[in-house]
């Protein structure tokens, strides 16, 4: 499941509400640790037209969008 959460000030720190469904999910309990892992979005924009390929552009970027690369 993904979430998007926004930080919000927590006195000199920042702090996040995770919706309910979010934390039965996951299984997060009181008081233990969890990982949070960022993902970067991949920015393929100065790929396009540059790569030689038996495709065409659309079906890349179908392709692409789909997760399949």
């Amino acid at each position: 499941m993904e979430v998007e959460v926004i930080p919000k000030k927590w006195g000199n720190s920042l702090g996040c509400i995770f919706p309910k469904e979010f934390v039965k999910e996951e299984g997060i309990k009181l008081n233990k640790k969890i990982v949070l892992k960022r993902v970067k979005p991949a920015n393929l924009r100065h790929l396009f037209g540059s790569l030689k390929t038996k495709m065409s552009g659309q079906e890349f970027k179908d392709l692409v969008r789909r997760g399949s690369m």
